[in-house]
């Protein structure tokens, strides 16, 4: 793949056109409130420690959505009577995934950092399992979960997905290990952008935000420049439901991290590829600049869809264990 976005001078300074919704943070205040009548109680139930010698292991629920039960995994370096209490990273899933096993998920406490590990509703059934159902109905939708529910934001998938992410960062700082004012969230591709949302819906409850080529963002722009899913729903579904894209563009635009980025009060790490036809370089660097928060970014010139990946994931680690 070759270089198709913009140069990098230019996504260097690149800001969206403004499509923030007039009553965007009404509706999140809004939404967050009628779950807040739900408590989080997060239970947290340790799992056969059979192959865990070094870690300890918590298959993890919480009420999420409205009171929805969402699953996840809680892994922290073993511990014992008299420690400190720890900093966790709150890490959100992939497109399609699901929380899988905690094998997949002890390499963050090796770095002496909790990790809580949030299933994605709906999901994990792709290429990892997932547990935790999506109890909602929907319209008529694409195969996937661009479009389900998404003629209005009242209904719209990710309202649900984001309020479980904002309040698994309140199910993390519930646990007793967890220092609650050292909590950061996490993830890649969609759960880059899912990291976005939570970061700026759980406010100074999240320390740091670490997206790496993040999902969800300039739905406008990324929806015109490639042809690639998960993207590729949403315009296969306008193809079929013709004379609807403004109204489902205004949907999207209560999900966009370009509107969530200048809510964000953490200290932020991006990862950016500029070979990513994915989730395209300028879409990522739209949200990006539109922090204000202290930010730093790590550009990976040749690489596609994934990134930096071990070699990113070293400097997430650095990261967090410098500012949790």
């Amino acid at each position: 793949m070759a270089f198709f976005d913009f140069p990098l001078e230019k996504l260097q300074t690149y800001i969206p056109s403004n499509r923030e919704p007039k009553d965007f943070d009404a509706f999140w205040k809004r939404t967050l409130q009628e779950s807040a009548t739900k408590p989080i109680a997060a239970k947290f139930t340790r799992v056969d420690q059979s192959v865990y010698e070094l870690v300890d292991v918590y298959d993890v629920t919480f009420n999420g959505y409205r009171g929805q039960p969402v699953k996840g995994w809680f892994i922290e370096p073993r511990w014992t009577a008299g420690c400190a209490k720890r900093p966790c990273l709150v890490t959100y899933i992939g497109y399609g995934g699901g929380r899988s096993l905690p094998i997949d998920h002890v390499a963050t406490a090796t770095a002496g950092i909790a990790n809580f590990v949030m299933d994605t509703r709906g999901q994990g059934s792709t290429w990892a399992p997932g547990d935790t159902a999506d109890d909602a109905g929907s319209d008529p939708q694409y195969p996937g979960f661009m479009t389900r529910g998404i003629r209005s934001p009242e209904t719209y998938y990710f309202r649900r997905v984001f309020t479980d992410a904002a309040r698994a960062v309140q199910a993390a700082a519930s646990h007793p290990h967890v220092d609650r004012e050292r909590i950061g969230v996490t993830g890649g591709s969609q759960g880059g952008g899912i990291a976005i949302a939570a970061a700026a819906l759980a406010g100074k409850a999240a320390k740091i935000a670490m997206p790496d080529v993040p999902f969800l963002c300039d739905y406008r722009r990324a929806t015109t420049i490639v042809d690639t899913a998960p993207y590729s729903e949403i315009t296969s579904f306008l193809k079929t439901h013709r004379g609807q894209s403004q109204q489902i563009y205004n949907t999207l635009d209560y999900f966009d991290g370009v509107n969530f980025a200048p809510r964000i009060t953490a200290r932020c790490l991006f990862s950016i590829a500029l070979m990513d036809t994915v989730c395209p370089p300028s879409t990522c660097f739209g949200a990006f600049n539109r922090i204000k928060a202290k930010k730093e970014v790590r550009v990976y010139d040749f690489n596609n869809h994934e990134g930096g990946g071990p070699v990113h994931f070293v400097e997430r680690l650095k990261f967090a264990r410098k500012y949790l």
